[in-house]
């Protein structure tokens, strides 16, 4: 009767472990941050990719039409599987592309631009990730979508794909 009872006890403890195993493997531990549309853009000052000459965010964003500030990094895998999309968005006449370098080696990314091209209109270093953050970045790559009125409409987590492209495509018109 003991043994039995030693039994019950041991497979009770173990249906236990295992339901909690299973609901937690069931619950998503990836955190995706809700986004506020209509976010203005920071005003910042930050250091030319090229000319290594400060830079102010009034004057990057003076013109009136779309933009697309892309955070991205030499380092970055995901940077690269993105950068065809971005190369072909950067043809559209009516969008802006700025590119935000994020704590990388300047030479490294250099080689990175030389080698896929440089989609960016206007390229800004980010040595510390503070302007990263600024607008709210997480990670890298990250894209944002300004519209006419400097307002982040939309923010693509992770690199862009065909499916983000169109949808820049289509916010752009």
């Amino acid at each position: 009767m003991k043994n039995k009872f030693n039994l019950f006890i041991i497979i009770t403890f173990l249906c236990f472990c295992f339901a909690i195993l299973y609901k937690g493997l069931n619950n998503s531990n990836i955190y995706s941050p809700k986004f506020n549309n209509l976010k203005n853009i920071p005003i910042f000052k930050a250091k030319d990719f090229n000319s290594n000459l400060f830079v102010d965010s009034k004057k990057i964003f003076e013109e009136d039409k779309f933009y697309i500030v892309n955070i991205w990094a030499s380092w970055c895998v995901p940077c690269r599987e993105e950068h065809s999309l971005l190369m072909e968005l950067s043809k559209n006449k009516s969008v802006k592309l700025i590119g935000l370098n994020y704590r990388d080696n300047l030479d490294n990314a250099k080689k990175f631009i030389n080698e896929f091209g440089n989609p960016y209109a206007q390229n800004l270093i980010d040595n510390e990730g503070s302007l990263s953050i600024e607008f709210g970045a997480y990670g890298v790559p990250e894209t944002f979508v300004i519209n006419k009125e400097k307002k982040i409409v939309k923010k693509f987590i992770g690199p862009i794909n065909e499916e983000a492209a169109e949808e820049i495509k289509l916010i752009i018109k």
